[in-house]
């Protein structure tokens, strides 16, 4: 772990709760998959065949057994599989939301920082013997990474309550759905280099 001084127009921000809200609703908004989905009468199988003739059976008239009203027919007014729960975001409000949530975590001294991160293969168990020994153990970390090193991405994808991330794909989501944010400098300057272009504090 080591110390340096923290671009304040990311690190010292004035924490508007309002604003990340905002924010994190449009994204978890737009990461919704719209799942739900029934046939029309157009597009159930079967019903070709006239169920009966038209007149002498003193039932009433029937053009298909796919008509909503038999069982196993189309839906009438059913969710279609088309509906958009997108939300449009303001891309430097977007910036500022993020630069609110890492504000947030170094003012409750939960950003961890490493001069470096280093191991001499890939495997999980590596990296598991790194973490333990750093703050956050048994909770919700994010590793944040510069994106340079496969290998340590290999290493730490799988370790349970750890989820990693590359740091010009940061977002508020992630920061706040994490207890601990573990980075390295290499990542912070990849952080302040790709974010602080895209906002007007």
């Amino acid at each position: 772990m080591g110390e340096q001084d923290l671009e304040r127009k990311v690190f010292g921000v004035e924490v508007k709760p309002d604003v990340v809200q905002q924010i994190v609703v449009a994204q978890m908004a737009n990461a919704r998959h719209n799942l739900a989905k029934t046939k029309t009468r157009g597009e159930v199988a079967g019903g070709g065949r006239k169920p009966w003739k038209q007149k002498g059976t003193g039932r009433a008239r029937q053009g298909s057994t796919r008509s909503p009203l038999w069982s196993g027919g189309g839906v009438v007014f059913g969710p279609t599989g088309n509906s958009n729960y997108g939300k449009s975001v303001n891309k430097k409000l977007k910036t500022k939301a993020l630069f609110m949530c890492l504000t947030d975590k170094y003012q409750d001294e939960k950003i961890v920082l490493l001069d470096k991160l280093e191991i001499a293969e890939g495997k999980t168990k590596l990296m598991v013997n790194i973490l333990n020994k750093l703050p956050g153990v048994g909770q919700k970390t994010l590793l944040v990474l510069d994106g340079k090193n496969e290998m340590l991405i290999q290493a730490a994808r799988n370790i349970p309550k750890v989820k990693v991330i590359k740091a010009d794909s940061l977002n508020a989501v992630d920061l706040l759905d994490a207890k601990y944010v573990l980075t390295i400098k290499d990542a912070l300057e990849v952080i302040e280099k790709t974010y602080l272009k895209k906002a007007v504090i």
